[in-house]
């Protein structure tokens, strides 16, 4: 604790460097309708010698910059509107405020295209729905961008989290994406620009413009769930710049990929862009393949000066063999080789399929107003089945197999409508957000229990010799007593309400409060009982953030997210919990946010996260239940995102997480008991050089101290250093190539785990040939 404590005191008490005399050149960046642009990057570029200068804009559209007494040109850009220009004379700016209002992309003549300054984000608005620079929001938020992801050729959200500092990702028993976030997983706290997303799939990246992960409870904004956190993919739109990139990769195990981003605008008052992504792959695990489909087409148009629509459609299909890994003995992984696969990879099957359509529609009301409505409905269909590893009998040399498949099909629907107000009230500054919410999700669940029908019709478990446990064994799935077959529908109507306030020139807040009420009607097809299932939600949220200096903020915060009693998936419903509160997560965040150069930023934090109303068996009676504080998670965040010099780019970080069992829980969950896949230290550092115009190179490397692979402690898996390699070439303008090589050092690990017998080993060394193409 003393060390980070002392990193973000560091980050307050370094002095700035000092030049000569500055002037102070401060205005506000406006849209059409004179609301203000939050987020703007403001670059002042001196005549003759001399760097440019830059900032972003903060919730008011306000910026400062400190300036010699020389003329600049000064630029402003936005993402959706035209760059602005102006020249400046620093002399002529003392006491002076000035404005400067942008124009809508699509109703310009022109478009210029800035470069970025780094891999990350200068500003997000999943955070307070409103676009608002990192360094004002008071809770810690990592951000990987599309280039990062194509730097090191990430497929999958387990691949984006490895730079996420305090960021884990679960096995999902190999056919989902199961994050842990604070030493809480979950598979339903994924969202698709800032809406629910919360299906069991594997999530890929073809269409993405970068990856947020929002630490902490986010209720005020995101809603129910969420208690560690939630991951928000933000999609690529159809811009007025023109896109049209087509990116063919091959690599080791017969990896073969294609991904196309193609877009422009056809009319001043219209743009298009298609994303897609067809991959067919091996694997290094024997038996193992995958194959994914996906295209994302999106329009935009302006409707008016004051107006614009987008929407979009997605399809996308993953199709890929459930892979749950190798079992564990004395304590560890069975020490087997990485390809050896335990159980039936014939029978272990995964297949989702999505289908998401969205529109938004943004309207500047005038007078600082401002109002945005977005409706998302998608269809999910999954199945999976799987023939998996349990224990292992050590003096006998056999592994036990065990079998079952489920099938989930999820409707949902959801609107948000927010209001956005830009006001003074004295010398106080507000953003305001006022919105509501509401939504509809119905699900179906049909699980089947594998019995293996060569050794007898009610055999629901076999053995195999250990050291040859890849086996193909008749199974017949067919229901068991317990398993699932019911159907729910779940309702939220929400309210909200939020102000970023600007107190004075270096002290602001952010107060929020919203209203969920959450409704289950649950239905068990097999014995016909009906449950149901209401909460009202009151989520609040407070954050303070001081700025000693421009580029610093120091903040902190707190926060509280429920979870109801129908669980991750809607789906853990029953007698004896419906009535039962949610249970809880609450955050104290303290945090720094250092902006060391307009191209670089270090972000520090300290949390102490608990979990309460768990819910836990009364030993008198099994029946009933009481609800107990059992779960608190306490640790240290740096992240460090940008360039350290015009051809040096950097993204990584360092975790220190202590997650601990605070009440015994059951048996396997005691008092005491270190959190499941929650490592003490971890580590990442990628590296990006540019040795010259057309060449670079990347090393990046991964560390993850030991950790159990669940709560009973009873399983190790071993710490690691994994270190990756790339080499980029630019053969001309419109044709790159790179090498990317995973675990040059051939490190043996383990990446993931669901339990302590399904463990999934890491790759070994691979190598991936990717070619870019811009036309």
């Amino acid at each position: 604790m003393g060390r980070f404590l002392f990193i973000i005191s560091l980050s307050i008490l370094i002095p700035l460097p000092l030049g000569a005399e500055q002037l102070t050149f401060q205005g506000r960046v406006l849209d059409p309708a004179l609301a203000p642009v939050a987020g703007a990057r403001v670059t002042a570029t001196p005549d003759g010698p001399g760097s440019p200068i830059s900032t972003v804009t903060g919730r008011n559209g306000e910026f400062r910059l400190s300036l010699q007494p020389r003329v600049y040109t000064v630029a402003i850009a936005s993402d959706g509107f035209a760059e602005l220009s102006a020249r400046v004379t620093a002399a002529a700016l003392i006491g002076q405020w000035r404005e400067f209002v942008l124009q809508i992309a699509g109703v310009a003549e022109t478009v210029r295209v800035t470069a970025q300054t780094g891999h990350g984000a200068s500003a997000v608005a999943s955070a307070t729905k409103v676009a608002t620079p990192l360094r004002e929001i008071p809770h810690s938020i990592s951000v990987v961008s599309s280039a990062m992801i194509a730097d090191q050729r990430m497929q999958s959200m387990a691949d984006v989290v490895r730079y996420m500092p305090g960021v884990g990702m679960a096995q999902g028993e190999g056919n989902r994406d199961t994050p842990i976030l604070r030493g809480n997983s979950s598979t339903s706290d994924f969202f698709v620009d800032g809406v629910r997303d919360d299906a069991q799939y594997l999530r890929d990246t073809y269409n993405v413009d970068h990856v947020e992960a929002l630490k902490g409870p986010n209720a005020m904004i995101f809603g129910r769930g969420g208690g560690g956190g939630v991951i928000n993919r933000v999609t690529r739109q159809a811009t007025w710049a023109p896109s049209r990139q087509i990116d063919l990769q091959l690599g080791s195990w017969a990896n073969r990929r294609l991904t196309a981003d193609i877009g422009g605008a056809p009319a001043s008052s219209l743009s298009t862009r298609v994303t897609g992504v067809y991959e067919r792959s091996d694997s290094y695990r024997a038996g193992v393949d995958v194959e994914r489909l996906g295209i994302n087409p999106t329009v935009a148009f302006v409707l008016g000066p004051n107006t614009m629509v987008r929407a979009g459609y997605e399809y996308f299909r993953d199709t890929r063999t459930a892979d749950r890994g190798v079992s564990s003995v004395g304590g560890r992984p069975v020490a087997t080789d990485a390809s050896t696969f335990f159980g039936d990879p014939g029978r272990s099957t995964s297949d989702a399929s999505v289908n998401m359509a969205s529109v938004v529609a943004e309207h500047n009301l005038g007078h600082g107003m401002s109002v945005r409505s977005r409706t998302t409905f998608a269809i999910y269909a999954k199945y999976y089945a799987n023939v998996f590893p349990g224990a292992v009998d050590a003096d006998a040399g056999v592994v036990a197999l065990s079998a079952y498949d489920h099938s989930t099909d999820r409707r949902n629907v959801f609107n948000q409508t927010d209001l956005v107000v830009s006001r003074r009230t004295g010398s106080v500054g507000h953003v305001i957000v006022a919105g509501v919410e509401i939504g509809r999700q119905s699900t179906g669940n049909f699980r089947r229990t594998g019995f293996f029908s060569s050794i007898g019709r009610g055999v629901r478990s076999t053995s195999v010799p250990l050291e040859s446990p890849t086996v193909s064994v008749p199974v017949e799935f067919r229901q068991a007593p317990a398993d699932a077959d019911n159907t729910g529908v779940a309702t939220v109507a929400a309210v909200y309400v939020q102000d970023q306030l600007s107190l004075s020139k270096r002290l602001q807040a952010v107060v929020g409060l919203r209203f969920d009420r959450f409704v289950v009607n649950f239905r068990n097809n097999r014995t016909a009982a009906e449950l149901v299932s209401q909460d009202g939600l009151l989520s609040p949220r407070l954050g303070l953030i001081y700025a000693p200096s421009s580029p610093v903020s120091v903040y902190v915060s707190y926060s509280l997210a429920h979870l109801p009693r129908a669980g991750d998936q809607l789906g853990s419903l029953s007698l004896s919990n419906q009535a039962l509160d949610p249970e809880v997560f609450h955050n104290y965040e303290l945090g720094a946010k250092w902006d060391i150069s307009p191209a670089l930023s270090l972000s520090t934090a300290a949390y102490r996260l608990d979990r309460g109303n768990i819910a836990v068996a009364d030993p008198v009676d099994p029946a009933r239940s009481f609800l107990v504080d059992g779960q608190r998670t306490q640790g240290l965040e740096a992240g460090l995102d940008g360039r350290i010099t015009r051809g040096w780019r950097i993204a990584g970080g360092y975790a220190f997480q202590n997650g601990r069992i605070t009440q015994s829980l059951s048996p396997a969950a005691k008092a005491g008991a270190v959190l499941a896949q929650l490592p003490k230290h971890s580590f990442s550092l990628w590296n990006k050089f540019d040795v010259s115009p057309r060449w670079g190179v990347g090393v990046g490397v991964i560390h993850r101290q030991a950790m159990f692979a669940s709560t009973d402690n009873q399983v190790v898996l071993p710490g690691f250093v994994r270190v990756d390699t790339a080499v980029f070439w630019n053969i001309s303008d419109r044709l790159r190539a790179q090498l990317n090589v995973e675990n040059i050092l051939d490190e043996r690990y383990y990446a993931s785990a669901h339990n302590n017998n399904n463990i999934l080993p890491g790759s070994p060394r691979a190598v991936r040939v990717g070619f870019t193409v811009r036309f």
